[in-house]
């Protein structure tokens, strides 16, 4: 494994070798498998804050860094990334984040990954260093390069700097948990949440349990806001606010399985192909829960690799591994193919990234 220190270090490693493979911090393994005579290039040595400027409400980092340090520097004048990046607490890195493509649950609000890179640096397959975007908010010029590596999983080459837009920080957060008797009660807040006038900043499901809503904004506005959305859902109500609140959202972050034998994967839906996928996988013992206003599916998957891989094909659905035996990262059906070769070819036209 090479850890290049400087971008410089990372263009040399690439010039050097035949066949390169990006990885991170490994807290989602299942993406860091190099292809047989392949070089594991990692990126963590590669850190540090480029450039902050809050009053911009833009950052500049390299890829290496951990989503840690970039959250404290926000934190400390009252900003966020509010996709909520999952895998933190985990030493995950801005890098990382963009290659896999993962938001948390401030998706439902404020949107993904890609909603927010604004500008990259990358490294390319012949070894030449290329800058796409800008580092302002306000930058339109030329190709959007750097959402092409949202989810480009290091088949694109090594991303070695990314600049982000950045959002205030809620004041204070509260949330609303649900008890429901099965899913379709669940599905059907969701449902009726989505014709709403409430603003709200996560939108989770737990099949089988609890919906929960989180409000953000003025701490002395919730005792209403709540109250009118307890009425509005029904049901059996409870609400966390302050501590209690964070408490419960830090219990609800992503993490690996506990038994390495155990898939984690992410799985796209639509709202109204959640039922018939979560009757699938809880048919197969897996646990699940549902983001993003029922857009997006975790699982935890017991079944092997294979099994998962052909369930989501006969259902047209894709996935990606994040965690556990998986010989490939992506699931189901590869969607985007033959523009993701032609951009391939430009990119890495002599083949040094990986082709999966």
């Amino acid at each position: 494994m090479i850890r290049p220190r400087t971008i410089d270090e990372v263009v040399e490693a690439v010039r050097a070798h035949p066949k390169v493979y990006p990885v991170g911090a490994g807290t989602k393994p299942a993406l860091g498998l190099p292809a047989d005579g392949s070089v594991a290039l990692s990126l963590t040595a590669l850190s540090g804050i480029s450039e902050y400027d809050p009053g911009e409400f833009t950052i500049t980092a390299l890829a290496g860094t951990p989503l840690a340090e970039i959250e404290a520097a926000l934190a400390a004048n009252g900003q966020h990334l509010p996709f909520d990046p999952p895998f933190g607490d985990a030493g995950a890195t801005l890098g990382g984040t963009l290659a896999a493509g993962l938001s948390g649950p401030g998706r439902q609000r404020y949107g993904g990954v890609r909603d927010f890179i604004l500008g990259v640096r990358i490294v390319t397959g012949a070894g030449e260093l290329v800058r796409g975007g800008g580092k302002v908010v306000k930058n339109a010029a030329g190709f959007d390069l750097p959402k092409l590596f949202v989810g480009s999983l290091g088949r694109l080459g090594p991303v070695v700097e990314t600049t982000f837009k950045v959002f205030p920080r809620p004041r204070a957060t509260a949330t609303l948990h649900v008890d429901v008797p099965d899913l379709a009660a669940a599905l059907a807040i969701v449902r009726r949440l989505g014709a709403a006038a409430f603003d709200i900043e996560a939108l989770e499901v737990i099949p089988g349990a609890r919906v929960y809503i989180r409000l953000g904004g003025a701490p002395e506005t919730f005792a209403d806001r709540l109250g009118r959305l307890a009425e509005y859902v029904g049901g059996t109500c409870t609400r966390a606010e302050g501590d209690e609140d964070k408490a419960l959202w830090k219990a609800l972050q992503l993490r690996r399985p506990a038994s390495g034998s155990d898939l984690l994967a992410k799985v796209p839906l639509t709202l109204d192909a959640v039922a018939e996928f979560d009757r699938r996988v809880h048919a197969a013992g897996a646990a699940r829960r549902y983001s993003a206003g029922g857009n997006l599916g975790w699982v935890v998957w017991p079944g092997g690799f294979e099994s998962l891989d052909s369930l989501l094909r006969e259902m047209g659905l894709s996935g990606v591994a994040l965690a556990g035996p998986a010989p490939r990262p992506l699931l189901g059906v590869v969607r985007g193919g033959e523009f993701l070769r032609r951009v391939k070819s430009a990119l890495d036209p002599n083949g040094r990234f990986p082709d999966f």
